[in-house]
């Protein structure tokens, strides 16, 4: 029998979580929750929605589980809140680990973990609890991804790397073997970081200057 699952969150986030639990995994989603003060509808991707502050006493922690599913907002300390708030309220907290990831770390991925396809895990890697990796990230041999991260897309993190908790960081940007990443730093698109990152720390990469030139200047083919 398929373990009955209820998802936090009535935004995109929760919508692209729906997706991935229903259609791959051993879960059954069967409804939504969100704070009551938050509320906008009954319903939600066709399930019903309820809430937050009652749902124990509606659907047991004893027979169903439940994902947090919201994003990084304030370095992922909103929902690292809402962690806590379901795990004090007894409910197991539910990973979601593509079947189309390769996974070669053992299974060290703690709960709450959201790792979508085309994710590389490499041997003796870890994964804390309540981590998000998107789609098509390198994560190197002896690394780890420390609780509350957010990895976006196409990040290289090479062998030997210790992410601190909290931290973003952004899409196509790589980190070098061996470094240090404090806690709950902000890496912006396309950061190289060849040195270890003091804790709250922002790396940014200015994005490329538009042409003076417009496309009715030059000859297209």
């Amino acid at each position: 029998m398929r373990e009955k699952l209820i998802i936090f969150g009535t935004k995109e986030e929760a919508e692209v979580a729906f997706y991935y639990f229903t259609h791959d995994s051993d879960y059954d989603v069967i409804g939504f929750c969100v704070d009551k003060s938050y509320k906008e509808s009954d319903s939600f991707c066709s399930l019903p929605v309820y809430d937050f502050e009652t749902i124990e006493h509606t659907h047991s922690p004893a027979d169903t589980s439940m994902f947090i599913s919201i994003g990084f907002s304030k370095l992922n300390r909103n929902r690292r809140a809402k962690y806590d708030e379901a795990k004090a309220k007894g409910y197991r907290l539910a990973s979601y680990i593509s079947s189309k990831a390769t996974v070669l770390n053992d299974g060290a991925i703690g709960d709450n973990c959201f790792i979508l396809e085309d994710n590389t895990i490499q041997p003796f890697s870890r994964i804390g609890n309540n981590v998000t990796v998107w789609s098509g990230n390198h994560i190197g041999h002896h690394s780890v991804l420390e609780d509350d991260c957010f990895i976006s897309s196409h990040v290289v993190i090479s062998g030997n790397v210790i992410v601190g908790r909290g931290c973003f960081i952004g899409v196509n940007s790589t980190l070098r073997d061996h470094i240090t990443v404090g806690e709950y730093c902000l890496l912006g698109a396309g950061t190289i970081l060849l040195k270890n990152a003091p804790p709250k720390s922002i790396y940014g990469v200015h994005g490329t200057p538009p042409s003076k030139l417009t496309t009715d200047d030059i000859n297209l083919i």
